[in-house]
């Protein structure tokens, strides 16, 4: 009889070197490389392009009322993930806890999926962020250049649209803005 796989601890996740990104799932430990830079680009890009929501208004009509964070530890329940983004309205989150993670689950996530984390965001992280009652998820995917906009509708996540290219878009929970796709993809190499 085989014995019980031992979950992880947040000891083993410590213990993963810096150039690896930890993650616990299902009490399974997960490490992944960081990003190639098609993927950092992206990230960076959507992290840029939301900046109006993470200031004051200016106006009335301007976008605000967002914490938008890179990288952000999410412990949970028992299970420790790191989204590319992550973002809280102000209402649910009035302050940036002065802390190495934080236990509220965000009202917006983005996975900036690669070859190597697609599979796991997909398949692992996406029923997590569900469980804890995420309302918007994107799944932006700088090699097929595509936006996903997921939405929490009950129980499910319900693909609310999707986009390519470079075009400019209002999308779900950032409508305010138009988004430029293009500023977030490498140009195409011969």
């Amino acid at each position: 009889m085989s014995q019980p796989k031992r979950r992880a601890t947040y000891d083993d996740l410590m213990a993963v070197p810096d150039h690896l990104v930890a993650e616990i799932i299902d009490g399974e430990l997960f490490t992944s490389p960081r990003p190639a830079l098609p993927h950092a680009l992206a990230s960076s890009g959507i992290g840029q392009d939301l900046a109006p929501f993470t200031r004051g208004p200016r106006s009335p009509d301007a976008p605000s009322g967002w914490w938008i964070l890179d990288e952000p530890e999410l412990h949970l329940g028992d299970d420790v993930l790191v989204p590319d983004l992550a973002g809280w309205r102000h209402e649910h989150l009035p302050r940036v806890p002065n802390a190495a993670f934080i236990t509220l689950a965000p009202d917006w996530v983005c996975e900036v999926v690669s070859p190597t984390t697609g599979r796991l965001d997909r398949v692992r992280k996406l029923p997590i962020y569900g469980r804890e009652g995420v309302p918007h998820l994107w799944l932006v995917d700088p090699l097929a250049r595509t936006l996903e906009v997921y939405r929490r509708q009950g129980d499910a996540w319900v693909v609310a649209t999707t986009h390519g290219g470079a075009s400019a878009v209002h999308v779900e929970p950032f409508e305010a803005i138009a988004i430029d796709l293009g500023r977030w993809w490498t140009e195409d190499v011969e």
